[in-house]
This record gives structure tokens, C-alpha cells and sequence, in this order.
């Protein structure tokens, strides 16, 4: 067969492939429209999480540094979210006391606070008046101010000293402490 008898069969054919796909060709634009316009299909979160979990690979050597970074997490924050028991010095708590019957008011106040008042209570109204510190061992000077009048001379205390023109009890702590 000649050449050029075979190139105009060949021409031939493909002219009539081509008017037999032009049917199925009319419209496809709009059809390629119409599908892009319309909203895609979601797959849910599960769905997504199952194919996830499925199809991934995780390296033995990557699974333990996760675990081993989530048990320092988790040990880290029950460090940090677990109250330690304070520890009280070695002499532990003093009580502060004294019989104020009626006051209102009355506070500690000395060089274990910067003299700032620490408040007493009389929780069952006998008028005692009494609170807990926790001081080291070492010397203390302190007074009791009830309902404003300042109180320097504790029954209970080692000594009284004068201070700034008021006198002030003193106790020590430590040894044998108080």
C-alpha cells in the first residue's frame, strides 16, 4: 500500500472518531461548571481520623519519644498542680495569746511580721484571743494591740524591753523555745 493511500486512511479514521465524540463534547463546559460549582463533600472529623490512623506509619523509635514526652508532661504537671505540705521550722508553731473579754479587734504585731498585725481570734467568744506562727528559733519582739490600744506587756513573756518609748515583750525561741 502507498503511503499516501495509507495517510488518507489514516486521516480518514480520525475524522471519524472525532465527529463521533462530538456529541458526548457538547456541553462539557457547562457540566465541568455545574461540578465545580456544587460544595464539596465533607468527610467528618472521625471519618478523617480513622483514615489518618489507618493509612499512617509510625516509627517505633518516634512512638517512644511521644510517650516518654507525655509521662515527663504528665509528671511535670502533677509537680506543679500538687500542693507540697509546707514544712514548719525547726521549733514549729507559737501561740500567741492573751484575754482581751469585749475587744473587737486584736492583733500581734513585731519584728517576725516587719510589725505588720497579724489578727487573733476568739473563735468560741471567752474572750482569748489567740493565733498561730511559725517562727524559727532566735529572739522576737512583739506586742498585741486590742481595739487600737497598744499592749506590750505580755504575762507570758521572757522579758520587756523599751522600745521607741513603748515597752515590748519579748520571747525566744529555740532549745527548750516556749
Amino acid at each position: 500500500m502507498p503511503l499516501d493511500e495509507l495517510d488518507s486512511l489514516i486521516q480518514g479514521a480520525i475524522a471519524r472518531e472525532v465527529q463521533a465524540g462530538l456529541p458526548s463534547l457538547q456541553g462539557v463546559e457547562g457540566r465541568v461548571v455545574r461540578r465545580l460549582a456544587r460544595p464539596a463533600i465533607r468527610r467528618t472529623l472521625k471519618a478523617r481520623l480513622v483514615e489518618a490512623l489507618s493509612t499512617a506509619t509510625v516509627e517505633p523509635r518516634w512512638a517512644v519519644a511521644v510517650g516518654g514526652l507525655l509521662i515527663a508532661l504528665g509528671v511535670l504537671i502533677g509537680r506543679l498542680s500538687v500542693p507540697t505540705p509546707r514544712s514548719l521550722p525547726a521549733s514549729g508553731a507559737n501561740l500567741f495569746t492573751v484575754a482581751a473579754p469585749g475587744a473587737k479587734e486584736v492583733v500581734v504585731v513585731g519584728d517576725f511580721s516587719a510589725w505588720q498585725p497579724i489578727s487573733l481570734f476568739d473563735l468560741d467568744g471567752d474572750g482569748v484571743w489567740s493565733v498561730t506562727v511559725a517562727l524559727p528559733p532566735g529572739r522576737y519582739e512583739y506586742a498585741f494591740v486590742v481595739d487600737g490600744r497598744w499592749v506590750g506587756q505580755d504575762p507570758r513573756a521572757a522579758e520587756f524591753v523599751r522600745t521607741f518609748g513603748e515597752y515590748v515583750s519579748v520571747r525566744y525561741i529555740g532549745g527548750d523555745g516556749m
